[in-house]
């Protein structure tokens, strides 16, 4: 199904937590987060909690452990692996971050399933810090997405999918968050919407559904969103093949077209079965 691309965002997607408050939760940083949560970004925040945790001797392979513990509903593995044996393209757009993300999909054996993974960098320092900076630098300059937070707009992430596909690609989102609105409204009429039920871009979607393009198909846990999937990844493979079809039938018309006014072409033999 070389005409599919899927985009997952990953928190409460993916994973069914988000990532960020997991590992401050897990690790005992909850009561300095929520303290300084309204004093900066949370991408920033994020990065700062990093820094306390290395104070506090918590180390890479802490935070990775702690990532492995992540719930995961048991469908989303099998989903995923079904999506990309039936052909599709998968990528990720998250506002969590590279190591957050690459870890658990490696815990997972799932990274080498996706072509492209879109989110904040997060590497670690010289002195073994995990650093967390913006995917899109904010103190230089605005993305000028009023939907978005500062530090990145999926919206911009989507165009720029939307303009690197050649043929006639359609693209399938799957999302649960504010942040996964903004590619939702960025979709065409030949796409597919799945946004998560009860959440955030659920009910943003539903105070004007009008909004959106592409067609909409909610799913509320990891099995309603692997029986979706597939459902619409196997609707869009009979209609692709009703197009071929279609096709075939022409192009077998303008042959007897051109047979008749010409030497007729001898008849095939039958193959034996």
């Amino acid at each position: 199904m070389a005409g599919i691309v899927l985009v997952f965002d990953f928190d409460k997607t993916i994973i069914d937590c988000d990532s960020d408050n997991w590992v401050v939760d897990d690790l005992g940083f909850t009561d300095l987060f929520n303290q300084l949560l309204p004093t900066m970004p949370w991408n920033s925040l994020m990065d700062r909690m990093m820094k306390e945790l290395h104070a506090q001797e918590k180390t890479i392979d802490d935070i990775a452990e702690v990532l492995k513990r992540a719930p995961i509903h048991p469908r989303i593995v099998p989903a995923i692996k079904s999506a990309h044996s039936l052909g599709c393209e998968l990528r990720i757009v998250s506002d969590a971050n590279m190591f957050f993300v690459e870890t658990m999909l490696e815990h997972l054996g799932l990274r080498e399933y996706f072509s492209e993974i879109n989110t904040n960098p997060g590497f670690v320092d010289e002195e073994g810090r995990l650093r967390i900076i913006p995917y899109h630098d904010f103190t230089k300059s605005s993305h000028g997405c009023n939907i978005c937070p500062p530090n990145l707009c999926k919206g911009m992430i989507i165009e720029r999918i939307q303009a690197s596909l050649e043929g006639r690609k359609k693209i399938i989102y799957l999302g649960d968050g504010t942040g996964d609105y903004c590619p939702s409204l960025r979709l065409g009429k030949a796409d597919y919407m799945m946004p998560r039920k009860n959440f955030p871009v659920w009910d943003l979607i539903c105070g004007n559904p009008l909004l959106i393009k592409a067609e909409i198909h909610e799913w509320s846990d990891g099995e309603g969103l692997e029986r979706v999937l597939l459902q619409i990844i196997n609707m869009i493979s009979v209609e692709e093949n009703k197009d071929n079809s279609a096709q075939l039938i022409s192009v077998d018309c303008k042959l007897q077209t051109i047979s008749a006014s010409n030497q007729a072409l001898p008849q095939a033999l039958p193959v034996p079965q």
